[in-house]
């Protein structure tokens, strides 16, 4: 027979106690939903509606995947192992409980090893939550990281948490003290424990009493936190994979959204809460305050006002302190651009997607920036040289305020002739971008492109002067109407030209034409960069080179072709072909870091700032050992990068080198 086991803990005489743990458990449960469903009323109250409910399965997965795997949290070494060794272990003791009650209630199936190796598991995950907050207490009280927000509220979440635990670990060590059963091994904690008692020499009935006080305080600790869940700092329990089941999935993640609309068709442009859809604000109800964002974005580490963190605490605090105003719709709402969110702020992001990569909750800063940013150009709350680039793209096409027919000048000495898109039939038509075709710097590496492309025999021609701007940064800058005008010139364009394929040398081109653009008539176009093409080209021997170059590079992963459309692999591979080895930067592939262009950043005034995102990118590539080139494939990376080698003094000590500029030597 199986030794009878009372999961609630010892019998007392005052009758059956899993009575009083259902009742109180039942009513904090009752009251901590009760007091989470004031707290989320607000977002559909105030935000304005959003469609995030279509491909449950998917987001039941991200669900999974982000909120109980956690697998984002797990990308960083030390605390993500501290996090998820508290949150598994939390994870555990529910359904510990759950399969205590269903034993109790509906089905016996804990005894034998069944018994055993329930009680071991739930024993070991105590040890894993107390080495988790051992980790949580030196990381936070020594360590002291920058990013992360010390304030009472985490120190009362975490105390709470590890009394919970110390009072379930107490409560079991009485039990097993008392009743010492053949079983109690496979309870190693809890059986340590309780040999401290067993050496008092305490009765059974001292022990018996000290487990039914330990018993109650555990309960009603349990009871207390439940009901403070969704007003304290640990809301993000709640909030957070809630984050993760509404993510975006409708676009990809070089997409944007398209201005939103009211009922009646009018444009919403992003200046106060309610402007906001009900997701923007849960995100802000969903930050963890772990400030990995904040130590991701190349905007803060360059001094500039922006902190990504601050910026969605910013909603949420909003949130908070006015959405009453706003549902009374009496106009004492405060606006949340230029009050709650200083225009500074706003406009000194890049863009470059690096908070939300870093984001283990899914927020989705870059959408909610660029939403606000909306408004301050129909505001007109832009500085001059941003004013000048998008009157020039508006007259001209392109931000340099030069003629369309200067466009292809650079094509002029060429021979044979580029071929005219829109007059004779290609296979690969070849959307030069702003940078390539109008900087002077940058004339001699566009040409590069062409010898390549016409000594691998490759089908291609350019559209000339009909080509405009591809408007990937104007629209992010908040210039949506532009943006329109510019995809519909250059939609016209396109269609007159006959091609298979469209390749671009420009990462910002590449991600809007690919994701932006409507579909044609015959469906949608097939967008290549051109990394991918000369990949293509030489795994098939259309490239063929005739020397190894042997230099030792690095390679800088652009924001647009990496960490928005996850192109890594295609460069490196063409690098490795023409004879280089290649050094790795300490910050690759998905935590790559911007070179500061990006979201209209490289048409706008400089301003104060400690440190430049390039400056620290090439004192980056300059410390790796013994490397003789910083290999980008961006124009503007070309430009920005050029620039800070000669600013950080460096000539001497590394060159940039475009990719096809290696490819052109080696062939």
């Amino acid at each position: 027979m199986p030794e009878r086991v009372n999961y609630w803990g010892i019998p007392h005489d005052w009758g059956a106690p899993e009575l009083y743990v259902y009742t109180i458990m039942f009513g904090a449960a009752l009251i901590m939903l009760y007091r989470f469903y004031l707290r989320a009323s607000l977002w559909w109250k105030v935000g304005r509606p959003e469609a995030r409910w279509d491909k449950l399965h998917i987001r039941i997965w991200k669900l999974i995947q982000y909120a109980i795997v956690q697998t984002k949290v797990l990308n960083q070494r030390y605390p993500g192992v501290m996090h998820v060794a508290i949150a598994w272990a939390y994870f555990i003791f529910f359904l510990g409980t759950a399969l205590t009650t269903i034993h109790e209630r509906f089905f016996k199936f804990l005894f034998g090893n069944v018994l055993f190796a329930y009680k071991f598991v739930l024993d070991v995950f105590t040890i894993i939550f107390l080495v988790g907050v051992g980790m949580a207490i030196y990381r936070r009280y020594s360590q002291k990281p920058k990013r992360l927000t010390l304030d009472p509220g985490f120190t009362f979440s975490l105390v709470m948490i590890t009394v919970i635990v110390l009072g379930g670990l107490l409560t079991e060590s009485f039990r097993l003290a008392v009743e010492q059963p053949a079983w109690a091994w496979s309870s190693p904690a809890g059986w340590i424990v309780a040999q401290l008692w067993i050496a008092t020499g305490a009765s059974d009935a001292v022990l018996t009493n000290w487990h039914l006080v330990a018993w109650i305080f555990h309960l009603l600790t349990v009871a207390g936190t439940i009901i403070a869940l969704p007003v304290g700092t640990l809301l993000h329990v709640l909030t957070g994979p809630l984050n993760a089941f509404f993510a975006k999935l409708d676009r990809p993640t070089g997409e944007l959204a398209p201005i939103p609309l009211t009922p009646d068709g009018d444009q919403i442009y992003a200046s106060k809460l309610s402007d906001l859809s009900w997701k923007q604000l849960l995100d802000g109800d969903a930050c963890t305050e772990c400030g990995r964002c904040q130590d991701a974005c190349p905007a803060h580490a360059a001094g500039t006002p922006l902190n990504p963190k601050e910026l969605i605490l910013s909603v949420r605090d909003a949130l908070r302190a006015d959405a009453a105003a706003v549902m009374g719709g009496n106009g004492d709402a405060p606006d949340l651009v230029g009050e709650k969110i200083a225009e500074e702020v706003l406009w000194s992001c890049t863009t470059c997607g690096a908070c939300v990569e870093a984001c283990p909750v899914l927020v989705e800063h870059v959408d909610t920036i660029v939403d606000m940013r909306r408004h301050l150009v129909i505001e007109g709350a832009v500085d001059a040289e941003l004013q000048t680039a998008l009157s020039n793209l508006g007259r001209y096409g392109n931000s340099f305020g030069k003629s369309d027919r200067m466009r292809a000048r650079w094509a002029k000495g060429v021979d044979p002739k580029v071929k005219d898109a829109g007059r004779e039939q290609v296979e690969y038509l070849w959307f030069v971008g702003d940078y390539a075709s109008y900087s002077p710097t940058l004339t001699g590496i566009t040409l590069k492109t062409a010898d390549v492309f016409q000594k691998a025999d490759l089908d291609f021609g350019i559209l000339y002067k009909g080509e405009n701007h591809s408007g990937n940064d104007v629209r992010r800058v908040g210039e949506e109407g532009l943006f329109e005008m510019l995809v519909e010139k250059n939609l016209k364009a396109l269609s007159r030209s006959k091609f298979e394929t469209i390749v671009t040398t420009d990462p910002h081109s590449y991600n809007t034409l690919k994701h932006e653009y409507p579909a044609n008539g015959n469906g949608e176009w097939k967008v290549m960069h051109y990394s991918e093409l000369l990949d293509q080209m030489i795994a098939s021997g259309q490239i063929k080179f005739s020397k190894k170059l042997g230099y030792k590079v690095t390679y800088h992963d652009p924001c647009y072709l990496g960490r928005y459309n996850g192109v890594y692999d295609a460069p490196r591979r063409v690098i490795e072909a023409t004879g280089c080895e290649i050094v790795e930067m300490p910050r690759n592939r998905e935590d790559g870091f911007c070179c500061g262009a990006g979201g209209g950043r490289i048409w706008m005034e400089e301003g104060e700032i400690e440190e430049r995102p390039s400056e620290s990118r090439i004192n980056e590539a300059v410390a790796l050992d013994g490397v003789d080139a910083f290999v980008v494939a961006c124009p503007k990376d070309v430009t920005m990068y050029a620039d800070a080698v000669k600013t950080t003094g460096q000539e001497e000590k590394i060159i940039v080198k475009d990719l096809i500029e290696l490819v052109h030597e080696a062939m």
